[in-house]
């Protein structure tokens, strides 16, 4: 059980390491401290670790996905508009950044590139999207592209092609 807790420490000190260099597009959240006791016998140590958890506040008006709802997940809230759908970002080392995007675009694309969460060019294709969240992946430099899913599926059509149906969630992942 010490061993346990001390892992899950170790962890939650990753993750708010990972998180704290994430650059997000909202305010600085706020840091909470969470204190992981472990009650043992008599006969052995108490073990206490202290770790610092980043938690971001979002108001009780908030909508998020039944998903996101059922894992007690708070969303960072961006845009705003009518319609709301989560975004997922998936990075090289296969770290994931989700966020609740608010719009009122027609479009996954339009929606993202308006809150400045995706860059790319124009092809003849549509919009090829080579930076997401501020993370470039460039197939001419490193053979990386983001490829684009739709509620967990390859995507079909391209990120500004797709209408967007509100509650879904619309991925971009780093793959070779």
């Amino acid at each position: 059980m010490k061993k346990l807790t001390v892992m899950l420490a170790v962890m939650l000190a990753s993750m708010s390491i990972l998180c704290a260099c994430r650059e997000m597009p909202q305010t600085e959240p706020a840091v909470e401290e969470t204190v992981v006791t472990e009650e043992v016998s008599a006969d052995e140590e108490t073990t206490e670790v202290a770790t610092d958890e980043q938690t971001e506040e979002v108001s009780d008006d908030t909508e998020v996905t039944a998903d996101d709802a059922a894992s007690d997940e708070k969303l960072v809230v961006v845009g705003e508009g009518e319609v709301q759908f989560v975004f997922e970002i998936v990075d090289g080392e296969g770290n994931v950044t989700k966020m609740a995007v608010n719009t009122d675009k027609k479009t996954v694309g339009e929606a993202l590139v308006d809150n400045e969460l995706v860059e790319g060019e124009d092809s003849e294709y549509g919009l090829y999207v080579k930076t997401v969240n501020g993370i470039t992946a460039d197939y001419d430099v490193d053979q990386t592209y983001w490829a684009f899913y739709i509620d967990g599926e390859y995507a079909a059509t391209g990120v500004d092609q797709t209408d967007i149906v509100a509650g879904s969630t619309y991925s971009f992942k780093v793959e070779k």
